[in-house]
């Protein structure tokens, strides 16, 4: 894409984040997220000279996007859990997990949810791959015990993200050991475990707050037999169909971390459990299409915000608005390591969308030897780059942050945004102490 003839603004330039911020400004008004999308696009064409054709070809190109892909597995995502609750697999689980494992309140529920995200995320190498796959067995029970989608929303962003980091074979780990010149042992310790601890502690009470918000006002929707559990009779068929279920989980999972499989391969996962659960339960074929189907279609609505939502970006992309703040951030930096600590933080984590990779690269050219020229502790610049990539989906919508609202069956971005803003607090708060203290310990 390049800018048109008669485009408001030259890039890089500030102006380019306006439509962003009318995007977020509207979803904070109650509109729909996919309208709040559409308007961000349309005034985006409107200041860089955009016509029709060029928008028709920027949601083109977002259909083949990574973000379109986690959109599609979440959909099949939906259609899993229609299908597993129409067999009666979702109901023995839920049933197994709440009375014989004991996940029976609010807080041990949130405390599973992270145990699982942060583990699957870790190992498989994916955030919305990772989350798609647990969401059909996870969101029963945070329906069965009250937890609402936004909180859920939080946790899924914040315990996928530190499975990334403190995954040892994921991109974001070992790109990082790269720069760095840290083992797994170092980063770990000086970087990943103390951000990830004050990071989700953010989490954790920003959750806790939308949740005492919105009890009783927003919610999941719950059979009649998950509300009911004391009077619920698993039988020796729904236990067997149930076990045959998680074999095939399990398995699935083993041979994804075993192989190296990307985002993509939870699409298949989706698609053979699907095949599982209606084999094993003796389901018509049309009884179980149909029933894959209501469930797709329930999140038809959160494939259009994820398709516009990448249109959206990749003209803020186009127009330079992260480029021209990180450009005004990283004016600031100077010969003294906890100001390039902070001001790489912030570059990165307000001022550059992109894939976490990439990401890392930008702010090891922009600010690597400029880190090493200062003396800097090659621990406290991986919190930098810690910062710079996981803050930002955080701090305002993303692809990413759209992605695991979209995993959590969640539509309220307002209260998920302003729950994520919680941990981006106690993050920001880390870095800073971190930026003063840090040379000081590692040096």
């Amino acid at each position: 894409m390049e800018l048109g003839s008669w485009s408001l603004i030259q890039a890089p330039s500030l102006l380019a984040l306006i439509p962003l911020a009318l995007m977020i400004v509207l979803a904070f008004k109650g509109f729909h997220n996919a309208f709040a999308c559409f308007a961000g696009i349309v005034l985006a064409a409107l200041m860089m000279g955009q016509d029709p054709g060029n928008v028709a070809n920027a949601l083109k190109t977002s259909m083949g996007t990574t973000t379109a892909l986690i959109g599609m597995i979440i959909m099949m995502g939906a259609g899993l859990g229609n299908l597993m609750t129409e067999s009666g697999v979702t109901k023995t689980l839920v049933y197994w997990i709440v009375k014989r494992i004991g996940v029976n309140t609010q807080a041990k529920a949130k405390i599973c949810l992270i145990i699982c995200s942060v583990t699957i995320c870790g190992l498989l190498g994916t955030l919305g791959g990772g989350n798609a796959v647990i969401a059909p067995i996870l969101l029963p029970i945070m329906a069965s015990l009250g937890v609402c989608p936004s909180a859920v929303a939080c946790l899924f962003k914040i315990a996928g993200e530190i499975g990334l980091m403190v995954g040892p074979l994921t991109g974001v780990t070992l790109i990082t050991m790269e720069v760095t010149g840290l083992s797994y042992g170092q980063l770990m310790l000086q970087a990943v475990l103390p951000f990830s601890i004050f990071w989700l502690a953010g989490a954790w009470l920003g959750a806790n707050h939308v949740q005492k918000k919105l009890q009783g006002k927003e919610y999941y929707e719950v059979t009649t037999d998950i509300k009911n559990l004391d009077s619920v009779v698993i039988s020796a068929e729904d236990s067997r169909n149930t076990v045959i279920f998680l074999a095939a989980f399990f398995l699935l999972v083993l041979y994804g971390i075993l192989s190296k499989q990307g985002t993509a391969y939870a699409l298949i996962v989706m698609i053979i459990l699907e095949a599982v659960v209606a084999i094993c339960t003796r389901m018509k074929v049309d009884h179980a299409m149909n029933a894959i189907i209501k469930g797709v279609a329930s999140q038809a609505g959160m494939f259009l915000v994820f398709i516009t939502i990448e249109a959206l970006l990749s003209y803020v992309t186009l127009g330079g608005g992260f480029e021209a703040l990180s450009n005004l951030l990283g004016g600031f930096a100077g010969d003294s390591p906890t100001a390039v600590m902070l001001i790489a933080s912030l570059v990165g984590g307000f001022g550059i969308e992109a894939a976490a990779v990439a990401e890392i690269k930008i702010i090891s050219g922009m600010f690597g030897e400029l880190a090493l020229t200062t003396g800097l502790p090659m621990g406290c610049f991986a919190v930098s780059i810690l910062a710079a990539t996981r803050l930002t989906g955080s701090a305002y919508p993303t692809s990413n942050f759209a992605g695991q609202i979209g995993i959590a069956h969640c539509d309220n971005t307002k209260e998920a945004l302003k729950a994520c803003w919680m941990s981006v607090i106690f993050a920001a708060a880390f870095v800073v102490f971190y930026a003063f203290v840090g040379p000081m310990i590692l040096s």
